[in-house]
């Protein structure tokens, strides 16, 4: 099977999407087999402060994963892909808060991340997918 930007894509909705750990663990192995390196992390604030904390978390992760390496172009390809997720919902969120999941992936040059948030107040919440995509 060919790996390309569509699977990688789809590699970090996936992980993204994970209910438990357990889910999330046995889907990077699933991934690591294609060759695909991928990792999640939880997420939840308001927005006001989000933007930051999302493009930190996301590199954070990634870089402690073994995603990516610690090259200024990698850190970048991250940040600026979760950036990209976060400009198609952004709409939805301002003034509200946000709870959910960042997955991010990687095969050779394709890097991919993946927002995955509830966007309310209390119990009423809108569900959102942002997704970027860069080349590294």
């Amino acid at each position: 099977m060919e790996v390309g930007s569509k699977e990688v894509c789809r590699a970090a909705i996936e992980i993204a999407i994970t209910d438990s750990r357990e889910e999330e663990t046995a889907l990077k192995e699933k991934n690591n087999q294609k060759g695909i390196k991928s990792v999640a992390i939880d997420f939840g604030c308001d927005f006001a402060g989000a933007v930051s904390k999302i493009l930190e978390r996301a590199v954070v992760a990634a870089k402690r994963e073994n995603v990516i390496g610690s090259t200024h172009a990698e850190e970048g390809a991250v940040a600026g892909a979760a950036h990209e997720a976060l400009q198609q919902i952004m709409d939805k969120c301002l003034g509200l808060n946000l709870g959910g999941k960042i997955g991010i992936a990687r095969y050779e040059s394709h890097i991919s991340v993946c927002l995955y948030f509830a966007i309310g107040l209390l119990n009423l919440n809108d569900i959102a997918i942002g997704m970027g995509h860069r080349a590294v």
